[in-house]
C-alpha cells in the first residue's frame, strides 16, 4: 500500500527550555512533546502517588492484613509477556513484604481462555487460596469472580484493560481506566499496575510498623523494575513519562547488571548484551521468546524463567523459550503465506483502497498465532484487521489489531451494540483486541466489522503516515552520534525512535537469507556506509537499483565485538529514474519550515 511520507511538526516558539542539548535532539523532542529539561527526569522520585489510583486503599488494607496473617494468595496471572512479568514482580514483590504463603496460576490460552474464567476459579481449588489477585486480568471476568466469591475467597483485581459497562464484584480493584480514576496515567501496563500496588502496600506496612515489630528489612522494590520495563515494553502500552520512568530505570539495572538471572539468560539466548540494551531489545529480541511460551504451550514456562534466582536453570528455561520461538516462526510463516494469498485475491476482486477492515479466517491456523498474523496483515495493507482460528464447541477466536485514529474496542463495542448476538466476548485497548464468534456467524461478522470500520474511518486518511525527523546530516552518521540516539530514549510506543529521511546513491546491493536487502549506501566520496531492509518483498527486484529516498532509523551494529553505526531501512522507494538531488533538512530554528540548513 502506499505510504504518506510526512515530516514531524515542532513548534519552535515555545519556551521549551532544551538549548543545552544536540540540535538534533531539540527537534526530536520538540516534535515528541517535550517541552522541558525536567520532562526528560526520569528518576524514580518524580513518579505520582500510588494513592492516586482509585480502589488502593481497599487493596491495600485487604492484602496488608494478608502479609500480617499469613493468608494463602494465588496470583492470577495473564499467557502473555505483560501477564508474565506481572505475576512474577506480584510473586517476588510479596515475598519481600513479607508473605510467604502464595502461588500463582496462568490460564493455558487453549483449556481456559483468557483471564479468571469460572473454570480457572475450579482449577485454583487444589491450591487452597483465601484470595485470588489477578495481574493483567480480571476486569471482564464478572463470571470468574463471582464463581470465586462463592467459594468464600476474596478478589483482589488489578488490570489496565477498559472496563465493560459493568465491573466485576470484586473486593477491591485498580486500575488507571476505571471512571472517574485521577491517576495521572491512562497507559499503565498491567506489570506497571501490580508495582504501584506494591508501593502502596510497602508504605501501609511501614506506616503501621510492620518491618519494625516482625525484624523484617525493608526492601528496595526498584529491584523489581527490570521485570516492570520488559513488560511495559512487550504490550506496546504507549510510552508516556510515567512509564517511560518505569522503563528507563529498569534498563538502567540491567545495563549496571543488578537484575535478574532470567533476563539475563532471555538477552543472552537473543545475542543482545545486557551491558548496552535499550528498549527495542525487548520488543524484538526478549518479548518475543517469552510470548512464544503462552503462544504454543504454557506461559508458566516464561514465569518460572523469570522467578528462579538460579542462572543455570534461568538459561535451560529461556533455551526452551528459544526453541518455541523458532517452531512460533515456522507457524507464522506458513499462516503468513496462507493470509497473504486470500489477500491477493482479494485485491483481484475489488480495490484494496476502499476496503475499510479485513477479517480472515482459516481452519487449520493456530489460535496463539492469530494476533501476530494480523499484526502482519495490519502492516502491509493499513487497515484494522481480524484474523481467526477454531476453538472448541464450534467456536472461532479472533485477534484484532489496528491502524492509528481507529479504536479496535470501540469498534467491537459498536458491533455488539448493532447487532446484539453476534459477539459472544471480547475485550483489549484501543489497539488490539480479542472476540469470540459462533463460527456458523463469521460472514455476518465479516460484514458488519466491514461497515462499522468504515463508518469510524470517516476522515481518516486511508494511507499510512510514516513520520519522520528530517534529513540527517552525513557528519552525523556515524557511531558517536548513533549511540547518543540510542541513549536519548527510552523509545517505544507513542515516543517513537527517531526515523530520519534521505536520498543515496546505492554502491552495492546483495540478498540476505532470501528476504532481506542488504545495501551499500554513498554519503560522500570517503563515507560509505550499510543499509538493511528486512523481509522486503522481491528483493532481487532491487538488485539494480542506483539510487533510492529512504527513511531510516540510525543504530548500531554488533558483531564480533565491532560496532559499527547501520541504517535500519523503514521505507525504502527506487529513485533511480528520477535521479539523484541532496536532500535539506529543517533549521530548528524555523518550526517546520524546509530549508538549506542540514542537521
Amino acid at each position: 500500500m502506499k505510504k504518506n511520507i510526512v515530516r514531524r511538526f515542532f513548534d519552535s516558539q515555545i519556551d521549551h527550555n532544551l538549548h543545552s542539548l544536540h540540535p538534533v535532539l531539540q527537534r526530536i523532542y520538540l516534535a515528541r512533546n517535550v517541552r522541558a529539561i525536567d520532562d526528560l527526569d526520569y528518576s524514580l522520585s518524580k513518579l505520582p502517588s500510588p494513592w492516586l489510583l482509585w480502589g488502593m486503599e481497599e487493596m491495600v488494607t485487604i492484602l496488608a492484613d494478608a502479609v500480617i496473617n499469613h493468608r494463602k494468595i494465588v496470583v492470577v496471572a495473564d499467557f502473555d509477556a505483560d501477564g508474565a512479568t506481572g505475576c512474577a514482580v506480584a510473586i517476588l514483590g510479596l515475598r519481600l513484604l513479607g508473605l510467604t504463603n502464595l502461588s500463582y496460576v496462568v490460564p493455558n490460552r487453549f483449556e481456559f481462555g483468557y483471564g479468571l474464567t469460572p473454570e480457572l476459579v475450579e482449577a485454583s481449588r487444589t491450591e487452597n487460596p483465601e484470595l485470588l489477585l489477578t495481574v493483567d486480568n480480571g476486569i471482564s471476568s464478572l463470571e470468574g469472580v463471582n464463581a470465586a466469591r462463592k467459594l468464600g475467597w476474596k478478589v483482589l483485581i488489578t488490570d489496565h484493560h477498559l472496563p465493560g459497562e459493568a465491573l466485576p464484584e470484586a473486593d477491591a480493584i485498580v486500575n488507571p481506566n476505571l471512571p472517574g480514576d485521577e491517576f495521572p496515567s491512562k497507559s499503565l501496563a498491567g506489570v506497571g499496575v501490580m508495582f504501584y500496588v506494591l508501593m502502596a502496600l510497602r508504605t501501609r506496612l511501614r506506616d503501621i510498623e510492620w518491618f519494625r515489630q516482625s525484624g523484617k528489612k525493608e526492601p528496595n522494590l526498584a529491584q523489581l523494575l527490570d521485570f516492570v520495563a520488559l513488560g511495559t515494553v512487550a504490550d506496546l502500552v504507549p510510552l508516556d513519562r510515567i512509564n517511560r520512568i518505569l522503563v528507563q530505570q529498569g534498563l538502567q539495572r540491567i545495563c549496571a547488571n543488578q537484575t535478574h538471572p532470567g533476563i539475563l539468560a532471555l538477552l543472552a539466548i537473543a545475542k543482545r548484551s545486557n551491558d548496552s540494551v535499550v528498549s527495542s531489545d525487548f520488543a524484538f529480541a526478549v518479548a518475543p521468546r517469552l510470548n512464544a511460551a503462552g503462544r504454543l504451550e504454557d506461559m508458566s514456562l516464561g514465569i518460572e524463567c523469570l522467578l528462579t534466582d538460579d542462572s543455570e536453570v534461568a538459561e535451560r528455561y529461556a533455551f526452551k523459550l528459544d526453541q518455541l520461538n523458532g517452531g512460533r516462526r515456522e507457524i507464522e510463516e506458513k499462516m503468513k503465506i496462507d493470509a497473504f494469498g486470500l489477500n491477493d485475491k482479494m485485491e483481484f476482486s475489488r480495490d484494496m483502497e476502499s476496503v475499510s477492515g479485513i477479517c480472515l479466517y482459516d481452519k487449520g491456523w493456530h489460535q496463539g498465532i492469530i494476533g501476530i498474523l494480523a499484526s502482519r496483515i495490519k502492516e502491509r495493507f493499513h487497515r484494522p484487521v481480524v484474523a481467526f482460528a477454531p476453538t472448541s464447541n464450534n467456536e472461532i477466536k479472533g485477534s484484532a489489531r489496528s491502524i492509528s485514529g481507529i479504536h479496535i474496542r470501540d469498534v467491537l463495542c459498536d458491533i455488539a451494540a448493532k447487532y446484539p448476538d453476534l459477539i459472544k466476548s471480547f475485550g483489549g485497548h484501543a489497539m488490539a483486541a480479542g472476540l469470540t464468534l459462533n463460527a456458523g456467524d463469521y460472514p455476518a461478522f465479516t460484514s458488519a466489522f466491514e461497515r462499522v470500520v468504515d463508518d469510524h474511518l470517516s476522515g481518516i486518511d486511508r494511507f499510512e503516515n510514516v513520520y519522520t525527523d528530517g534529513v540527517l546530516g552525513n557528519e552525523f552518521m556515524v557511531l558517536e552520534f548513533a549511540e547518543t540516539l540510542r541513549k536519548s530514549g527510552p523509545w517505544g510506543q507513542g515516543f517513537p525512535e527517531p526515523l530520519f529521511e534521505g536520498e543515496f546513491e546505492v554502491i552495492q546491493t546483495r540478498i540476505l537469507k532470501e528476504r532481506h536487502l542488504k545495501l551499500l549506501l554513498k554519503l560522500s566520496p570517503e563515507n560509505l556506509l550499510d543499509g538493511i531492509v528486512f523481509f522486503i518483498e522481491q528483493p532481487e527486484s532491487w538488485l539494480r537499483c542506483r539510487f533510492v529516498k529512504i527513511v531510516y532509523r540510525l543504530d548500531v551494529n554488533e558483531y564480533r565485538s565491532l560496532r559499527t553505526p547501520q541504517l535500519m531501512i523503514e521505507n525504502i522507494e527506487d529513485i533511480s529514474d528520477k535521479g539523484f538531488r541532496a536532500s535539506t533538512s529543517w533549521d530548528v530554528h524555523k518550526g517546520g519550515e524546509v530549508q538549506e540548513v542540514i542537521l
